[in-house]
C-alpha cells in the first residue's frame, strides 16, 4: 500500500492572501508593526505559535498564544465574507481525485493548519472521505518534526519506503527526511526551489502533471530511504 501525504496552504491550496491579511489583523488588533509579507509567507507550514514565534522572536508564550487567537478569529472572518477566495493550485483537483481512484492508494494531509481549517476546504471541495488521515497542529508537534508523518503512516497501516510527503517548503521537505520517507517539492509554493532542494527533497515538480510519474519514479526504488 502506497500512501500520499500532502501539504495544504502552498501546495493543494493558495492561501497566501488570506493568510497575509489574518496575520496583519491580529498584529493590528495589538498595536504591533504589521510583519512582512515576505517574511509572513516563510513561516507558512509551521503551526501557528511557532510561526508567529518566528515573526516575534524573544516573545513570551502567553503574547503568542493570544496572538494566534486573535489570527484565527480574524481567517474565521474573512471566511465568512463572500468574496473570500482560497483557490486551488492548477491541476490540484484532478490529480487528488486520480490518485484517490488508484487501487493500493491511500491519500492523506500533514499540515500547519488547525483541523478546522481543513474541514473547510474539504467541505468546500466536496473531499469527503478521499483522505484517509488527516495529522494537523492541532494534534501533532509543529513541522519539522516527523510527529505528523509517523502518526499518518500508524493510523492507515502504511510503511515508511512506500510513503511520499509532497510540500512546497523546507519544513515539509525537513520533516519527511527526518521521517525517512519520500520528499517531493513542489516548485509553486511559498519556497524556493533552491532551499527546497538544499533541505533534500528527492523529486522536484513544476506541475501537479509531473507528480503520478514522480511517485512511480520513487516508489520503484528498494531498500530503505536514502
Amino acid at each position: 500500500m502506497t500512501l500520499i501525504l500532502f501539504d495544504c496552504d502552498g501546495t493543494l491550496v493558495d492561501s497566501q492572501n488570506a493568510i497575509v491579511s489574518a496575520m496583519n489583523s491580529a498584529f493590528a488588533a495589538h498595536g504591533l508593526k504589521l510583519p512582512e509579507r515576505h517574511r509572513v509567507m516563510g513561516v507558512v507550514g509551521l503551526s501557528l505559535v511557532s510561526a508567529i514565534g518566528r515573526l516575534l522572536p524573544g516573545t513570551d508564550r502567553d503574547m503568542l498564544e493570544t496572538l494566534a487567537e486573535s489570527y484565527k478569529t480574524s481567517f474565521q472572518e474573512l471566511r465568512r465574507q463572500p468574496e473570500h477566495h482560497e483557490p486551488l493550485f492548477p491541476l490540484a483537483q484532478e490529480t487528488v481525485e486520480l490518485l484517490a481512484g488508484m487501487p493500493g492508494v491511500q491519500l492523506g494531509i500533514a499540515t500547519g493548519k488547525s483541523r478546522r481549517g481543513v474541514d473547510a476546504i474539504i467541505e468546500r471541495l466536496g473531499w469527503q472521505g478521499v483522505f484517509a488521515t488527516i495529522q494537523t497542529a492541532d494534534d501533532n508537534p509543529s513541522k519539522p518534526h516527523p510527529g505528523m508523518i509517523v502518526r499518518a503512516i500508524s493510523e492507515v497501516g502504511a510503511d515508511a519506503a512506500r510513503t511520499v510527503m509532497v510540500g512546497d517548503t523546507t519544513f515539509d521537505i525537513d520533516m519527511a527526511r527526518a521521517a525517512r520517507i519520500h520528499a517531493i517539492g513542489v516548485s509553486w509554493g511559498y519556497h524556493d526551489v533552491a532551499s527546497l532542494r538544499r533541505s533534500g527533497a528527492h523529486v522536484m515538480i513544476e506541475s501537479f502533471s509531473e507528480l503520478p510519474p514522480a511517485i512511480d519514479a520513487l516508489l520503484m526504488q528498494t531498500g530503505p530511504v536514502p
